[in-house]
């Protein structure tokens, strides 16, 4: 690879207002204090790529470094990427149709949240950044810690204290130093913020810098190409900050600006928990921005965020592609995990498992039609999160009567 990426950045741009702001420099929120979208000349990046050579690549999500933002090859952080699978759900699925789920679990640090930092910490490295910080519910400090590890970077990142033992492990032993707060995720966003000035640190917060968007975004380029260039007729995502969805939205957007696909979208399904649905409830009411969630809990940690800064985007791309919000209980999340683990062996994490969950719930109300090809995201592995014990035992000792068991 030269040292030269083949980029094609033009600006940045204010996802409110419109404004616009020059490339290649260190930005966090607009003037205005909304999320920057990294903007592209689409007709130069057209005529430098065509889908044959792209399927001539490997090396994961940096496969379509055309679509991304580094310019030098020395500030791409590898930790061994993959192209995520797709799964098909063969004996849950409604007769007639097609339901598949992306498993992100299969990426570095065991979740989607690879995509987002590993565009975070390149792009903080070709800026000069030194110190990242950044608030998180367990994997994307994880990824955070990892590639900035790579990267040589270092990292401190902040996470509630009831985050699993195994995530802020994880966060410490790949080189963060990590904090247990005595709070939810926005509460430790807030210690990130107000620490800036006094530590030193950039705050990688959720859509509080420009690139994790352009990391998560490879997720509907990947699925795109994974399906032949013919999107799905829906999308389940389970949704916190909501990055991925807004990045997915983005994806398709600039694939039919090249000519990639047609103006065909999939209606992009919000998944919530019953006891943290902000965008659920903003959606209902017909609003454009979500009110800061009250009392936030549910067994998927991943999606309890109360308040996500980029609500009017999710709600935007929601609405735009004709989809909805939808929430589901805990009890309806460990059921469906369960009932995928046992019928199909692929292990969810709990927000996987709240996607599959929300599209019973919308197959049963008419949300969505039985024929129709359906995309669930499972955004972890499973093997991060408690599962249930096991207490059958056998003395080795004593008779054991093997018909029964």
């Amino acid at each position: 690879m030269n040292d030269e990426l083949p980029t094609f950045v033009t600006h940045l741009e204010c996802s409110a207002t419109g404004a616009s702001y020059e490339a290649d420099r260190v930005h966090g929120l607009s003037d205005a204090g909304k999320p920057l979208l990294v903007r592209y000349d689409l007709d130069a990046l057209a005529r430098s790529i065509d889908k044959e050579t792209l399927a001539q690549r490997d090396g994961g999500f940096w496969r379509y470094r055309e679509f991304l933002p580094v310019r030098r090859a020395e500030n791409v952080i590898r930790l061994g990427e993959v192209v995520t699978p797709i799964i098909r759900l063969s004996r849950l699925e409604p007769d007639g149709g097609e339901l598949l789920v992306k498993d992100e679990g299969r990426l570095p640090t065991g979740s989607f949240k690879a995509r987002g930092l590993a565009l975070a910490v390149s792009m903080a490295k070709e800026l000069g950044l030194a110190h990242l910080a950044m608030p998180t519910n367990g994997n994307a400090g994880a990824a955070l810690a990892a590639y900035a590890a790579q990267a040589g970077l270092r990292s401190t990142v902040f996470c509630p204290d009831d985050t699993p033992e195994v995530n802020v492990s994880e966060i410490e032993l790949q080189g963060a130093t990590v904090y247990r707060v005595n709070g939810l995720i926005n509460d430790c966003g807030k210690l990130v913020s107000e620490g800036t000035a006094a530590a030193g640190w950039f705050d990688c917060s959720t859509l509080k810098e420009p690139y994790r968007i352009e990391g998560k975004k490879t997720m509907g380029l990947e699925l795109a190409e994974q399906l032949a260039w013919e999107l799905p007729d829906a999308i389940f995502y389970p949704t916190g900050g909501g990055t991925g969805l807004i990045g997915m939205w983005k994806a398709f957007a600039e694939l039919e600006a090249i000519g990639w696909i047609g103006s065909k979208r999939p209606k992009m399904v919000a998944v919530q928990a019953s006891g943290c649905a902000p965008i659920v409830k903003a959606y209902e009411a017909g609003e454009e921005h979500a009110e800061l969630w009250a009392d936030a809990h549910t067994v998927a940690a991943g999606i309890r965020v109360p308040a996500a800064i980029g609500d009017f985007l999710i709600l935007r791309a929601v609405r735009e592609s004709g989809g909805f919000a939808i929430a589901v209980p805990d009890e309806a999340i460990l059921t469906a995990r369960d009932e995928v683990a046992r019928s199909e062996g692929l292990l969810l994490c709990p927000e996987g498992a709240a996607t599959y969950a929300a599209y019973k719930r919308a197959l049963d109300d008419g949300r969505i039609a039985p024929h129709e090809r359906t995309v669930l995201y499972n955004c972890a592995t499973g093997l991060k999160y408690p599962m249930p014990p096991v207490t059958q035992f056998l003395d080795k000792n004593g008779p054991i009567d093997f018909a029964a068991l």
